[in-house]
């Protein structure tokens, strides 16, 4: 791999959408429907390194219908967001972890490292272009509005064989979004998972990798038949501890003032918010936790009132209320509102976020 910093060539799009165009799409951006005027592109063989970085218009990919990501799957991925202070300026939040994160997965993939340097230099270079699209800061506490960016990686070799690729793709693309969930911050109802896994001892569950989440869609139809939100995965092997959602981490609050979440054990997702909420959990007078729970434990702890609460976590959604866990046959309803604790923890962190408290940790980058 290539030692040296990355030079991008910038290429600014001949279509971009106008003034009024991009006014519209911010008035309600939802959520990854819409994308801003410019992506970038990273490329990457084995014999130069990573190489011809570029932020042009955006728009579609040409892929050879051999390429290997197309075949087996070699891909991975990282979500984080940039946002807007009552100043104007832009920040992101602890960027150099998803960097890490990114980094972490591509060895679990075998795909080649991007430096640190080279991912923070892709998310400057990109806000800085669409800068127009970061949404304008809000005085509102509960708008949320941000500029999630996904950066993603893929084998773009075109063979046929099992084997890394030796070449390969880094791309940035952006977009303008709101609330995660469109109803706002309500309690969620999740449905247990008897019949699927997510990961497996072993497998890829720690890293950010599509196949994770491909693998968790037909838990989440079943879950929708039910009439719930999100899936709730057990592990694989005994299929009596809590894992996590298929997108977010699962914490719960014990009427003793602990705030639990199932231990890192190589098949679970290491969440920036996660690890975030367990930094600033001793902030609001919590022993924050990390071990593994089984699914009774929750059961009993809620049916007993020791268990007062329950939250999922992640970037997107940064911190969203369970209200009701349901499952083949049973189920029970831990809470009809958001609870304190996730109140809280959701406030302080999207207080730091959006600049309104300050960031003692160095947890914010300016990127404008």
């Amino acid at each position: 791999m290539s030692a040296a910093p990355l030079t991008f060539t910038v290429e600014p799009s001949t279509s971009r959408r106008s003034d009024a165009e991009r006014a519209a799409v911010l008035a309600a951006p939802g959520f990854g429907k819409n994308f801003t005027d410019h992506m970038v592109t990273i490329a990457w063989d084995e014999g130069t390194g990573w190489h011809d970085a570029r932020v042009g218009p955006y728009g579609p990919l040409t892929l050879d219908p051999a390429a290997a990501v197309l075949h087996y799957g070699q891909e991975i991925f990282e979500g984080l967001k940039a946002y807007r202070h009552a100043d104007g300026s832009v920040w992101a939040f602890r960027p150099e972890a998803n960097a890490a994160r990114l980094a972490r997965s591509a060895r679990r993939l075998a795909l080649p490292e991007l430096p640190e340097a080279g991912f923070l230099a892709s998310v400057r270079e990109l806000v800085t272009i669409d800068e127009p699209w970061v949404p304008l800061y809000d005085e509102d506490a509960n708008a949320e509005e941000s500029l999630y960016l996904r950066p993603f990686m893929f084998a773009s070799e075109p063979f046929l064989g099992v084997r890394p690729a030796r070449n390969v793709t880094y791309c940035l693309i952006a977009s303008p979004s709101g609330a995660y969930f469109s109803g706002g911050v309500a309690p969620v109802t999740l449905w247990l998972s008897t019949s699927y896994a997510r990961a497996g001892a072993g497998g890829t569950g720690a890293a950010k990798c599509g196949g994770n989440y491909a693998s968790s869609l037909a838990a989440q139809l079943e879950a929708q038949a039910a009439g719930c939100e999100q899936v709730v995965f057990l592990d694989s092997s005994t299929h009596t501890y809590i894992e996590e959602l298929g997108g977010m981490n699962l914490f719960l609050v014990y009427r003793d003032g602990r705030i639990v979440t199932p231990e890192l054990t190589g098949s679970i997702l290491e969440g920036v918010t996660r690890s975030s909420i367990l930094e600033l959990a001793g902030e609001l007078g919590l022993t924050p936790q990390e071990r593994r729970i089984p699914i009774s434990e929750w059961k009993d702890g809620a049916a007993s009132g020791q268990i007062v609460e329950a939250f999922a976590c992640g970037t997107a959604a940064v911190i969203t209320p369970v209200g009701e866990l349901r499952w083949e046959g049973g189920g029970f309803v831990q809470g009809t509102e958001a609870g304190e604790v996730a109140g809280a923890l959701r406030a302080r962190l999207l207080d730091i976020q959006y600049g309104r408290a300050q960031d003692t940790r160095g947890w914010l980058t300016r990127l404008l």
